[in-house]
């Protein structure tokens, strides 16, 4: 019934997520999501949760901002939570993206960030990554009404040194900068300690990755206030009740729990080293991640042909038709033995 669409509607490319197939005995390397289950803590407190679901929950998540303030030693007011960090970014796009000059971002990146700007009429530029696929700051001298920067970058898995973002940050105080931090948990330099002395920075985080929190979908800003305000704005016009008392409840458990937290991420890094080594040894050039996935390719198989013939044999990753990468694949750090099933497989078809 296309008839009824909006003008908007016929000129949208969606965002194309990852596969999610319900498939026996598959080691699933697509989505990136934290392969261990998540804190006991979490699951206590969704349960604890259950007898205030009659009620509408916190439209401020209080709790929940407080304990993201507490961790990053920022106010709660400096804090703004969402249904996940697509939700997040989506109120940001809305919020503060939409000006006169062109939004830049790099041409290898989240591929919703296009996306968003199609919804949302944003002019936008892409950045090309260098030869070696990394983001160069000098390239984003040019006018621009913003910046928007995935640090580690996805897919690539490269990250920049802090020092680096606040250089950005520095060289465009008329600009926001906005700092996708999805994957910064697993060894990149976080830029949440330069909000305190830059009113152009606002920092976006996940608890999808790193907490394994995926499937309870919570995001988060943290910025100065007048840039929170403008989301709290965005987001009471468009629905004041984002996070459900479940999800709040979880998110508080995991922000809290740091033993579990620490220990998980080291597990992840420890098993990134040893796939890169393994990948390495196989002939595969392999990207310096800082993610809880790697980005390689094989200089003898297209990237279309291994993904296929890894699926057919029970391993799927990702592969993105695109140019410049349609040779790599996005292989998520899985278990010790999803690992090395991987690797297994990957030898006989190598």
């Amino acid at each position: 019934m296309s008839r009824f669409w909006s003008s908007v509607v016929h000129g949208l490319t969606p965002y194309v997520p990852g596969e999610q197939p319900r498939l026996d005995g598959l080691v699933k390397l697509n989505t990136n999501e934290n392969p261990y289950a998540p804190s006991p803590r979490v699951l206590a407190a969704i349960a604890s949760a259950t007898d205030r679901l009659r009620l509408y929950p916190d439209p401020r998540a209080t709790a929940l901002r407080e304990a993201i303030a507490a961790r990053y030693d920022v106010a709660p007011e400096e804090v703004f939570v969402g249904n996940g960090s697509d939700e997040v970014l989506a109120h940001i796009f809305q919020a503060l993206l939409k000006h006169d000059a062109p939004l830049l971002f790099p041409d290898i990146t989240y591929s919703f960030y296009p996306v968003y700007c199609g919804l949302y009429a944003i002019r936008y530029e892409e950045v090309p990554l260098d030869a070696a696929m990394r983001v160069r700051i000098a390239d984003f001298q040019r006018p621009c009404s913003a910046i928007l920067l995935p640090n580690p970058n996805a897919p690539t898995g490269i990250a920049l040194p802090r020092e680096a973002i606040e250089a950005l940050v520095t060289e465009h105080p008329d600009q926001l900068v906005v700092v996708d931090e999805a994957y910064v948990d697993f060894g990149a330099e976080s830029a949440v300690s330069l909000v305190a002395r830059h009113d152009n920075l606002l920092i976006v985080q996940t608890l999808s990755k790193s907490r394994a929190l995926a499937g309870l979908r919570v995001g988060f800003a943290i910025g100065q206030r007048p840039l929170i305000e403008a989301l709290e704005r965005v987001k009471d016009s468009f629905n004041s009740y984002p996070l459900d008392c479940l999800a709040i409840a979880g998110a508080v458990a995991a922000m809290e729990d740091d033993a579990w937290f620490e220990e998980t991420r080291a597990r992840i890094i420890a098993n990134r080293q040893s796939l890169v080594q393994s990948l390495s040894e196989l002939g595969f050039e392999v990207l310096p991640s800082m993610a809880n996935f790697v980005f390689a390719h094989h200089a003898s198989h297209r990237g279309a042909d291994l993904a296929a013939r890894l699926r057919e044999h029970g391993v799927l990753v990702r592969h993105f038709q695109k140019p410049r990468i349609e040779d790599f694949l996005r292989i998520t750090v899985g278990t010790e033995d999803q690992c090395k099933r991987l690797i297994a497989v990957a030898r006989d078809l190598i």
